[in-house]
């Protein structure tokens, strides 16, 4: 599967994860006051135009036409959570947490909700797939970072989404980030601002391993 269509299928996990951090009550994280999700990429070139900025409303609830779409928290392992939902009737599994540190050049700009998330989704065979939304729209056309043990890995970007490049370094990243202490993510705003989000890894490896035993 290429990296564009799973970006595209990833974009109903931002959704409910979203909605997981604002019904957890009791989770360590705290709930965000709205969340933007990026818009879908259209697998039919390399590297289509993003969009100029992220959605500004807030998803709206699960409706009662579909209960299973409501997130259910598994469990909370050191920074990350790790959650379960069947919207659809289709069962998505994934981990998530909030940066332990971000910064903007210049410093103090203001930014929505930052989240990084680890994925997986059996009906469409996609396991651990690694993406970010980063709380402003990225520069158009342009590239993020994710830099963990040395090692640095491009991510493509849309509105506030980015996805890593190559879905064939997946299973490498994911692994390196069961054993890191932690990673980091940069990137550039459409207004030209910098960032540069430190997230830490303790208790992802317990959170993965909720995941993938639920979603085997």
């Amino acid at each position: 599967m290429s990296s564009l269509l799973r970006a595209t299928l990833g974009i109903p996990l931002l959704f409910v994860a979203a909605l997981a951090l604002a019904s957890s009550a009791g989770a360590q994280q705290p709930a965000p006051a709205a969340a933007t999700t990026p818009k879908p990429r259209k697998p039919v070139k390399p590297k289509p135009a993003p969009a100029a900025a992220p959605a500004e409303a807030a998803p709206a609830a699960p409706t009662a036409a579909d209960p299973g779409a409501q997130p259910a928290l598994l469990g909370m392992f050191g920074e990350w959570g790790a959650y379960t939902a069947l919207p659809g009737g289709k069962k998505i599994c994934f981990a998530l947490a909030k940066p332990s540190k971000s910064e903007t050049s210049p410093p103090g700009r203001s930014r929505d909700p930052i989240y990084l998330f680890v994925s997986s989704r059996p009906a469409e065979k996609v396991k651990d797939e690694v993406s970010l939304i980063i709380g402003y729209g990225f520069k158009p056309n342009s590239d993020a970072t994710l830099d963990l043990g040395g090692a640095s890995y491009v991510m493509y970007t849309q509105a506030d989404g980015a996805w890593l490049k190559n879905a064939a370094e997946e299973g490498k990243l994911v692994e390196a980030m069961r054993k890191g202490g932690d990673l980091t993510v940069k990137g550039t705003s459409t207004r030209g601002t910098g960032s540069t989000d430190v997230f830490s890894l303790k208790g992802l490896a317990q959170a993965l391993d909720k995941v993938d035993e639920e979603c085997r």
